[in-house]
């Protein structure tokens, strides 16, 4: 994938060399990143991911060398070296390079890459329920979107792939619906939209929160309550939010196959429309 990287005051080439295997944030994983996106012109809620990152950091032991507003400037720098209109995925990154076990805070170094990156075509995915969970707050860093959570995840799709899924359904540690093992998921029934009540098992998402407010503000019954795998065996629709593909549907859970639905459609709609009204520079 074409990209660029920004990286102690210049841009580079995003396959560069950008980190020792000697520094900490390799070593010991005192990384974070966060994920936005740019297509069609526009940037939605880039301000949100630049100051998610810069939290991520502190709760990850390390200081910020980068406010949020100049993460998006720089961002928005990056943007402009693609043609207009192109399909990115754009990285703040804060990691460690010194530090035993605890990062050394005065140590801390950012990076920013902008990827190209198609978004995902809108046919929808299948989900299966993976073994590996969700941990708890007091298990993981799970306040950040901390790197080192991300191969749990990975191990649940590749669970769930083996038998012919797209995605994962995890559960959190006392075993109820948590999320995707990419995103956040939601389900309708009866016509009342659902999802997971924050609890401090995983990310409270960019999209996640935007979708839920849009779909208020449009007059729907949003339920952010405790979900169970019944729930999702019975819903009417189930669909995500996330920043690779913003808002998919999932067109088959276990042997079940589903369509998008009413309350699908209106997210997307909804969420697109606000897009384009919001999120350019």
């Amino acid at each position: 994938m074409a990209g660029h990287t920004w990286l102690d005051g210049a841009w580079v080439d995003s396959g560069a060399p950008m980190i020792s295997l000697n520094s900490q944030g390799v070593w010991l994983s005192s990384f974070i990143f966060d994920g936005a996106r740019a297509f069609e012109g526009v940037a939605p809620d880039l301000d949100l991911h630049a100051q998610r990152a810069t939290r991520s950091a502190a709760k990850m032991g390390m200081r910020a060398t980068h406010t949020a507003e100049e993460i998006m400037e720089l961002a928005w720098e990056g943007i402009e070296k693609f043609p207009s209109g192109t399909a990115l995925y754009i990285r703040p990154m804060f990691w460690a390079d010194r530090g035993w076990i605890s990062p050394d805070p005065e140590s801390t170094r950012f990076a920013l890459t902008v990827e190209e990156m198609p978004l995902p075509p809108e046919k929808g995915f299948s989900a299966a329920l993976a073994s590996q969970r969700r941990p708890a707050p007091d298990m993981a860093p799970t306040d950040s979107k901390a790197a080192c959570l991300y191969p749990n995840s990975g191990r649940a799709l590749d669970e769930v792939r083996a038998k012919g899924f797209d995605n994962a359904v995890i559960l959190d540690a006392v075993g109820n619906v948590a999320e995707f093992a990419t995103s956040n998921l939601f389900y309708a029934k009866d016509g009342v939209v659902h999802t997971p009540a924050v609890n401090g098992s995983f990310l409270n998402g960019v999209t996640r929160q935007r979708v839920i407010k849009l779909l208020r503000e449009n007059g729907h019954e949003v339920r952010e309550d405790r979900v169970t795998l019944a729930d999702l065996e019975d819903a009417d629709e189930i669909f995500n939010t996330g920043n690779y593909g913003k808002v998919q549907h999932v067109s088959r859970f276990h042997d079940r196959d589903l369509q998008p639905g009413p309350a699908y459609t209106k997210a997307r709609e909804l969420y697109w429309d606000y897009a384009h009204r919001t999120g350019g520079k």
